[in-house]
């Protein structure tokens, strides 16, 4: 049985197969055309290049919180409103020469994502934990057993490509390797472009963001 659906930000979705299963399942071939100069890819972050992320993290903890009752009503309002967010502002920011690279943050975490385009750009980034944008509900998660499995997966996976500060707490380091469902994007920047890109970003409706941090030389992050 095939299906099509025109979604709010102007794209079809279109497939597939009905499959007879309690949740719903199904998958996408995300395809897409833009001018070569508009390309944006998660390698070519420049040194002292300014980190902005559109999106606060923590979306794996609220489905946690969700499967064990913890998540209040407004912390899932909040959920709903970060996922159903889409980054449409990512086309708008390829196109702006002082954008050099931009990645998705999702199955990998913040870290793990950063970590790839550390790699990719041959540089280090500094995030700081404090300044990373969370989900407003997740104090309180520290007091609970919430992180998740994936997390562990997640640190397990690339934690030796990574230097904590001495200071980072485990909860800490859990949001920061914590998968994400639609979340942001992590874009690297000319430092003195970052408010203005921020504001941008703002204006479009992107939830809260800060700029991050500087890169530098690899290899530490």
């Amino acid at each position: 049985m095939a299906h099509l659906f025109v979604l709010s930000v102007g794209i079809p979705v279109a497939g597939g197969h009905s499959i007879d299963c309690p949740e719903p399942v199904y998958g996408l071939a995300v395809i897409g055309t833009c001018r070569p100069e508009h390309v944006r890819r998660n390698a070519d972050a420049r040194a002292g290049d300014a980190l902005i992320l559109t999106k606060p993290i923590g979306v794996g903890i609220y489905s946690a919180a969700i499967k064990k009752g913890a998540l209040p009503p407004a912390g899932y309002t909040e959920m709903i409103a970060t996922t159903t967010l889409p980054n449409r502002i990512g086309a708008e920011l390829a196109q702006d020469k002082d954008v050099h690279a931009i990645t998705d943050v999702t199955g990998f975490g913040l870290l793990g994502h950063a970590l790839e385009m550390a790699r990719g750009s041959n540089l280090a980034l500094t995030i700081a934990p404090a300044m990373c944008p969370c989900s407003a509900w997740l104090p309180n998660w520290r007091k609970k057993d919430l992180s998740t499995g994936a997390s562990h997966r997640n640190w397990s996976s690339y934690g030796e490509g990574v230097c904590l500060p001495q200071d980072c707490r485990e909860w800490q380091r859990h949001l920061l390797t914590d998968p994400q469902t639609s979340g942001g994007l992590l874009i690297a920047c000319a430092p003195q472009r970052a408010a203005a890109l921020a504001s941008s970003i703002r204006d479009a409706a992107t939830l809260p963001h800060k700029s991050l941090a500087r890169s530098r030389k690899w290899p530490l992050v």
